[in-house]
């Protein structure tokens, strides 16, 4: 897993501890709304009375993600075949929802890690979407 956060390109993201206080979440979160311009979708918010832009280029640049020419989705079977790369079990009909219980601790946790930040869902994290699978496996190959 070291090894893995240390050739990740979240790695500065996964590692930088800045100070954060908790009144800044606040006001950021009790005021934010969404703006929709031509040039992207942006969160606009106010903190400590000054008006804060949060946009993708900006999570970009300030957590220094080099991933701008990333994948947005991966075809089925190439899908698969990562996931067997992994030590999944892809079965004859293999659907696009897979099991957790079938990966290694090591890749458990980080399917849990990335369900628990990505999932619209509150229980029953043993299941997973091939849009989840799609980030573990973007996050293991690149």
């Amino acid at each position: 897993m070291v090894d893995f956060i240390a050739a990740s390109p979240l790695r500065y993201a996964l590692k930088v501890k800045p100070t954060i206080f908790v009144s800044h979440i606040r006001q950021f979160w009790s005021t934010a709304r969404i703006e929709t311009t031509d040039e992207g979708t942006h969160i606009l918010a106010t903190v400590d009375g000054i008006q804060r832009t949060v946009s993708e280029s900006s999570l970009r640049r300030n957590l220094k993600l080099r991933d701008a020419d990333g994948i947005v989705s991966i075809p089925d079977t190439e899908l698969f075949e990562n996931l067997t790369l992994m030590g999944y079990n892809i079965s004859q009909n293999q659907k696009l929802t897979f099991q957790k219980g079938q990966f290694s601790h090591q890749w458990k946790y980080l399917i849990h890690t990335i369900m628990e930040c990505l999932s619209p869902k509150s229980t029953g994290f043993n299941e997973f979407s091939s849009n989840i699978a799609t980030a573990l496996i973007c996050l293991a190959t690149n």
